[in-house]
C-alpha cells in the first residue's frame, strides 16, 4: 500500500515553517497554491501516476481519482480503495473483496494525498528552478528537498500554474531510482462530501471480508 500512499509520497503535521532559509520567490507561490487550496471545503482530481525507474527498466501508468477535505481522503486507484477519516484508514481490494482496517497513523517519511499542498511547510527547502509549458499554461517549478537525510525522497518537483496557482503536477525522487510523476487531468473545486464520503459502509461491499488489524 506504500506504493499508492506513496502518492503524494507527502506528510500529515504541518503547520510550521521550516526554520532554514528558504527561496522568498518559491515561498510566495507555495504560499498563494497552499491558501487556494486550504480555503476549499473538499476537492476532487483526476490523475495518472507513471512509476519510471530507468536502471531496472520499469514504466507503469496508473490512473485514479481522489477527494480530499482537510487530512481526510477518499483514493480509488488500481482496483483499490483507501478511506481516511483522519483516525481510521480502510484498504479495500476489490478482487479479493476483502478491507483491512487499520488506525491511521502518518509517516512523516511518506507524502499521503492530503499533503502535497503543504509538505513544504515543514521540514523541506525550497528553490525556485524555472518556467515551463505544461498543457499550454505557463507553470513555475518549484524544487523541495528534504532537510532529514534519512528520508527515502531526496526530491519533490511541482509545477504550479501561474494564473490560478493550481499544481498541475508534481514528481517524487526516491533513493532507490524510483521517479513518480503525476499530472492531473481533471480537477473539481469544492466537491461534495457528506458524512459518509470519509467512512467505510460494508453495506455497499456485499460479502465484504473486514480485517481489523487495530
Amino acid at each position: 500500500m506504500k506504493k499508492y500512499l506513496a502518492l503524494l509520497a507527502l506528510s500529515v503535521s504541518v503547520t510550521s515553517v521550516a526554520s532554514a532559509q528558504q527561496d522568498p520567490k518559491a515561498g510566495k507561490i507555495l504560499d498563494q497554491m497552499s491558501a487556494k487550496y486550504q480555503a476549499m471545503k473538499a476537492f476532487k482530481a483526476t490523475f495518472t501516476q507513471t512509476l519510471e525507474n530507468d536502471a531496472a527498466k520499469v514504466k507503469e501508468n496508473l490512473t485514479g481519482d481522489i477527494t480530499v477535505s482537510g487530512q481526510k481522503f477518499r483514493l480509488k486507484m488500481s482496483g483499490q480503495e483507501v478511506i481516511n477519516n483522519g483516525q481510521t484508514m480502510w484498504t479495500y481490494m476489490k478482487s479479493e473483496n476483502e478491507v483491512n482496517v487499520s488506525d491511521y497513523e502518518p509517516d512523516e517519511e511518506e507524502v499521503s494525498p492530503s499533503q502535497i499542498y503543504t509538505l513544504y511547510k515543514k521540514g523541506y527547502k525550497y528553490t525556485y528552478a524555472g518556467e515551463a509549458k505544461e498543457g499550454g499554461q505557463t507553470v513555475d517549478i518549484i524544487e523541495l528537498a528534504p532537510e532529514d537525510r534519512s528520508n527515502p525522497v531526496y526530491k519533490v518537483r511541482l509545477k504550479v500554474d501561474r494564473n490560478d496557482k493550481t499544481v498541475k503536477s508534481w514528481q517524487m525522487y526516491k533513493k532507490n531510482g524510483n521517479r513518480y510523476t503525476y499530472r492531473i487531468s481533471k480537477f473539481q473545486p469544492n466537491a461534495p462530501v457528506d458524512a459518509t464520503t470519509f467512512n467505510f459502509d460494508k453495506s455497499k461491499y456485499k460479502g465484504v471480508k473486514v480485517i481489523d488489524l487495530r
